[in-house]
């Protein structure tokens, strides 16, 4: 499938998604949201891709949303932007936090906006040392979306997500990994090598038992301990039936490495 506003590879047990307007700092528009959909829909029609690589091309991971992108002037009705929420940003949030596979998102340059929350929406986020974060929306009267307020306080805390919300401070990736927004830190030269190397053992491991690691860490932040109690036990139900929990024991107690099918 040709994409004109983005990259999609798809790779033995793995796939890489890359934001592909450079020139815009690969800023979202309803073209590119229609795009990262149906990438995303590849992903989940593939049984063989079993973890997701999400970046950006050029200087910049992503600058958000692209105020060229609607008609506003003086004679024009507002925007309903709630509207763009609801059918653009809100499901792509969604569906990148409940895809049954790691997400990993290397943040080279500027995440500013929507498009900081984007990528904190992946499972494990890898930043450049050069790159930022910028939760710019109080610049422009507006509050943080595609789950920025959700994320931000359970990440840094709350007197840190008041800061950075209302204050609109670029924070250095260097500063997101000390404070716990971000999973690490690593050179510019370093940040495709390291994150690819990360998707690429996530292809090798037991999936459906990562799967229910995220949908059981994502459940904490709302279940009281008895709930949570419950969905481990469900959950490793589950996963004791699956071939890869047979293939664990048996690698363990035969002393070599498990050769893990996602099953």
């Amino acid at each position: 499938m040709a994409y004109q506003f983005i990259l999609f590879q798809q790779h033995e047990g793995h796939a890489r998604l890359t934001l592909n307007r450079p020139d815009k700092l690969n800023s979202f528009t309803a073209a590119m949201h229609a795009e990262i959909s149906q990438a995303l829909g590849q992903v989940e029609t593939d049984k063989a891709c079993r973890a997701l690589l999400v970046t950006g091309a050029g200087r910049g991971f992503c600058a958000g949303q692209d105020l060229g992108d609607r008609v506003m002037d003086a004679n024009s009705a507002p925007p309903d932007l709630g509207d763009t929420l609801g059918r653009l940003y809100n499901p792509l949030i969604t569906r990148l936090r409940t895809l049954p596979i790691p997400v990993v998102a290397a943040v080279n340059g500027v995440a500013a906006g929507a498009g900081a929350n984007f990528a904190l929406a992946a499972d494990l986020v890898l930043a450049a040392r050069s790159a930022s974060f910028i939760q710019a929306f109080c610049k422009l009267g507006l509050v943080p979306d595609a789950g920025g307020t959700y994320t931000l306080p359970r990440l840094v805390g709350h007197a840190r997500a008041m800061g950075l919300a209302l204050l609109g401070d670029k924070l250095s990736a260097e500063q997101a990994a000390a404070w716990g927004l971000i999973w690490k830190c690593v050179d510019d030269d370093r940040l495709l090598g390291d994150a690819e190397q990360l998707v690429r053992h996530f292809a090798t491991q037991p999936t459906q038992g990562l799967a229910a690691i995220k949908c059981a860490i994502h459940a904490s932040w709302n279940n009281d301990l008895d709930r949570q109690l419950d969905l481990e036990r469900d959950l490793q139900r589950a996963c004791g039936r699956t071939n890869d929990y047979r293939e664990g024991v048996r690698a363990f107690m035969e002393k070599r490495p498990a050769k893990f099918t996602g099953t």
